[in-house]
Protein backbone atom coordinates (compact mmCIF):
# COMPACT_ATOMS: atom_id res chain seq x y z
CA UNK A 1 0.00 0.00 0.00
CA UNK A 2 1.36 3.49 -1.05
CA UNK A 3 1.66 5.87 1.32
CA UNK A 4 1.99 9.45 0.05
CA UNK A 5 4.31 12.60 1.56
CA UNK A 6 1.34 14.41 2.86
CA UNK A 7 -0.52 11.16 5.21
CA UNK A 8 3.36 10.84 6.48
CA UNK A 9 3.18 14.27 7.00
CA UNK A 10 -0.32 14.39 8.17
CA UNK A 11 0.68 11.46 11.05
CA UNK A 12 3.47 13.27 12.20
CA UNK A 13 1.57 16.45 12.57
CA UNK A 14 -1.52 14.12 14.56
CA UNK A 15 1.43 12.46 16.61
CA UNK A 16 3.00 16.34 17.15
CA UNK A 17 6.18 14.94 15.47
CA UNK A 18 8.67 17.05 13.80
CA UNK A 19 10.66 14.95 10.38
CA UNK A 20 12.80 16.56 9.16
CA UNK A 21 12.31 16.73 4.58
CA UNK A 22 14.90 14.07 4.06
CA UNK A 23 13.15 11.58 6.45
CA UNK A 24 9.80 11.69 4.89
CA UNK A 25 9.81 9.32 1.96
CA UNK A 26 11.67 6.88 3.82
CA UNK A 27 9.14 6.26 6.68
CA UNK A 28 6.42 6.31 3.83
CA UNK A 29 8.13 3.36 2.42
CA UNK A 30 8.43 2.00 5.60
CA UNK A 31 5.20 2.70 6.60
CA UNK A 32 3.50 1.41 3.62
CA UNK A 33 5.38 -2.05 4.47
CA UNK A 34 3.54 -2.17 7.55
CA UNK A 35 0.47 -1.60 6.10
CA UNK A 36 0.86 -4.57 3.20
CA UNK A 37 2.15 -6.66 5.76
CA UNK A 38 -1.37 -6.14 7.49
CA UNK A 39 -3.16 -6.77 4.59
CA UNK A 40 -2.16 -9.96 3.97
CA UNK A 41 -2.79 -10.58 7.56
CA UNK A 42 -6.41 -9.45 7.28
CA UNK A 43 -6.40 -11.87 4.43
CA UNK A 44 -5.56 -14.83 6.91
CA UNK A 45 -9.49 -17.06 7.71
CA UNK A 46 -9.56 -16.19 11.36
CA UNK A 47 -13.36 -17.27 11.69
CA UNK A 48 -12.99 -20.91 13.48
CA UNK A 49 -10.39 -19.09 15.59
CA UNK A 50 -11.57 -18.29 19.17
CA UNK A 51 -10.28 -14.71 20.60
CA UNK A 52 -7.50 -14.89 23.10
CA UNK A 53 -6.30 -12.68 25.31
CA UNK A 54 -2.74 -13.97 25.05
CA UNK A 55 -0.93 -16.32 22.79
CA UNK A 56 -0.41 -19.09 25.29
CA UNK A 57 -1.91 -20.22 28.09
CA UNK A 58 -1.57 -18.67 31.18
CA UNK A 59 -1.92 -19.62 34.82
CA UNK A 60 -2.12 -17.45 38.05
CA UNK A 61 1.13 -18.46 40.36
CA UNK A 62 -0.64 -17.62 43.29
CA UNK A 63 -0.78 -19.44 46.64
CA UNK A 64 -3.32 -20.33 48.92
CA UNK A 65 -4.65 -17.53 50.99
CA UNK A 66 -3.95 -18.96 54.73
CA UNK A 67 -3.92 -17.61 58.00
CA UNK A 68 -0.32 -18.05 59.29
CA UNK A 69 1.69 -16.44 62.21
CA UNK A 70 2.83 -13.27 61.62
CA UNK A 71 6.83 -11.80 61.67
CA UNK A 72 7.42 -10.49 65.43
CA UNK A 73 8.19 -7.11 65.75
CA UNK A 74 11.71 -7.50 66.56
CA UNK A 75 12.56 -10.23 64.25
CA UNK A 76 11.39 -7.82 61.53
CA UNK A 77 13.43 -4.95 62.17
CA UNK A 78 16.57 -6.70 63.68
CA UNK A 79 18.49 -6.19 60.06
CA UNK A 80 16.70 -2.92 59.67
CA UNK A 81 19.65 -0.03 59.27
CA UNK A 82 18.18 2.12 62.09
CA UNK A 83 15.58 1.43 64.52
CA UNK A 84 14.17 2.92 67.08
CA UNK A 85 11.09 1.45 69.81
CA UNK A 86 10.05 -0.94 67.55
CA UNK A 87 9.99 1.23 64.68
CA UNK A 88 11.87 1.52 61.57
CA UNK A 89 13.95 5.07 60.91
CA UNK A 90 14.08 6.21 57.36
CA UNK A 91 15.28 9.45 55.62
CA UNK A 92 13.17 12.35 56.15
CA UNK A 93 11.44 12.71 52.57
CA UNK A 94 9.39 15.70 52.45
CA UNK A 95 10.60 18.98 53.47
Amino acid sequence: MKISREEVLYVANLARLTIDDDDVETFAEQLGSILEYVENLNRVDTSEVLPTAHAIETANAFRKDETTRHLDRNDAIANAPKAEDGHFIVPKVIE
